[in-house]
């Protein structure tokens, strides 16, 4: 990334302070402008190319889906810019794709990665869009928790293929805790119909208990890892899987009420897993594709800005401390930064996958600048 001299003069003030909280307001101010113009330029060259998926390395049946999981992240973090840049043009576009979606969520009524699209047109009917926005989504879980599925957490691929597991019904991946329970519990906050947060907190719960390894702190992507182990014995914890879940909870916590029994658990399982999340940052600032495997690892952007984000949201909430968490913050900032390529695409994002893969400089997806978004405007908070 190619920095103008007062941009760069920023950055590199920014990079040198002692810490955030040490800063003054005026000197801290220039950096938080500088993260929010990054994340609207990335934002920008990603907004060119929606329509055009040749960017992307590994294109699946849903990278071009503008209902699908892969786009409906970016539109997540897209949210997160609007309120902080105060940005007409990208609160209108996040508008302008709702209309475009009928303010739709996709094809499966139960599938997490299809309702995710949904966060972003809870925004929207808070943001302009009205109950128009809101009435599609709240169909769509109104038909959840009134058909409940019947099946286990058990992840089970027949031979007819991956779409058909049973369990993706339920919240069987980890993965899902970020896609549906913000949505849902966003939705009850709207309504006042607390069905949709009890329900999304309830499959939240069983999903931690069956796929979180309490002696690692980190969960598992789904039951079919339980016992893989890599060459050196090592359980295998997927970055953006355990990305996923931890950038959720930021988008839950607030939603939940002070002293809650659910609030204070969740509180609990986040400084848990921030805890062992810090020891696992590399040098470099980013976190391995493969969490206990830090050797011979390339940079990998999406787990590393779901963790960034989670880490600088904690510190601004007041669940983790200053001191000991903002070296985090800014070691994964500045790692997120040197991933944006020369030709504007943010780099070394892991393609769709399931488990710990290699990454190139060139891999680009659109939920991974989704999470550099969110990351930059929990940075920009601090």
């Amino acid at each position: 990334m190619i920095l103008r001299p007062l941009a760069a003069l920023a950055l590199a003030q920014l990079l040198a302070a002692p810490a955030f909280a040490q800063a003054s307001p005026r000197s801290a101010q220039p950096a938080a402008r500088e993260a929010i113009e990054t994340a609207t330029k990335l934002a920008k060259w990603q907004l060119a190319r929606m329509a055009d998926a040749t960017h992307v390395s590994r294109i699946t049946t849903e990278t071009r889906n503008p209902r699908a999981w892969e786009q409906a992240v970016f539109w997540i973090g897209m949210t997160a810019l609007a309120d902080a840049g105060k940005r007409p043009e990208i609160r209108q576009a996040i508008l302008d794709m709702g209309r475009a979606n009928q303010w739709l969520p996709a094809r499966r009524p139960f599938h997490a990665d299809d309702l995710v699209i949904t966060q972003s047109y809870l925004w929207a009917a808070q943001h302009g869009a009205g109950a128009a926005a809101l009435a599609p989504t709240r169909k769509a879980f109104d038909y959840i928790v009134t058909h409940k599925p019947r099946v286990t957490l058990a992840f089970y691929q027949p031979p007819s293929g991956y779409d058909d597991t049973e369990c993706l019904t339920r919240w069987c991946w980890c993965d899902a805790l970020f896609m549906a329970p913000p949505a849902m519990v966003e939705l009850s906050r709207q309504t006042g119909d607390r069905r949709f947060r009890d329900y999304a907190m309830q499959e939240y719960w069983a999903t931690t208990d069956f796929l979180f390894d309490p002696a690692e702190h980190l969960f598992y992507r789904d039951s079919r890892f339980f016992g893989r182990r890599d060459d050196k014995s090592r359980k295998q914890f997927w970055s953006r899987g355990n990305g996923w879940v931890f950038a959720s909870m930021p988008r839950i916590i607030p939603l939940l009420a002070p002293g809650s029994a659910d609030r204070t658990r969740m509180e609990k399982l986040f400084r848990e897993m921030a805890a062992k999340l810090k020891t696992l940052q590399k040098p470099d600032g980013y976190w391995a594709p493969s969490l206990l495997a830090p050797e011979d690892s390339p940079p990998e952007s999406s787990g590393t800005g779901f963790y960034t984000y989670g880490i600088a949201w904690g510190i601004k909430a007041g669940l983790l401390d200053r001191r000991e968490y903002e070296p985090v913050v800014r070691r994964g900032w500045t790692a997120l930064t040197r991933a944006i390529q020369p030709d504007g695409r943010l780099g070394w994002v892991q393609q769709v996958s399931d488990q710990p893969e290699r990454v190139e400089a060139s891999d680009t997806q659109f939920y991974g600048v989704g999470a550099f978004l969110l990351a930059a405007t929990a940075v920009a908070a601090l």
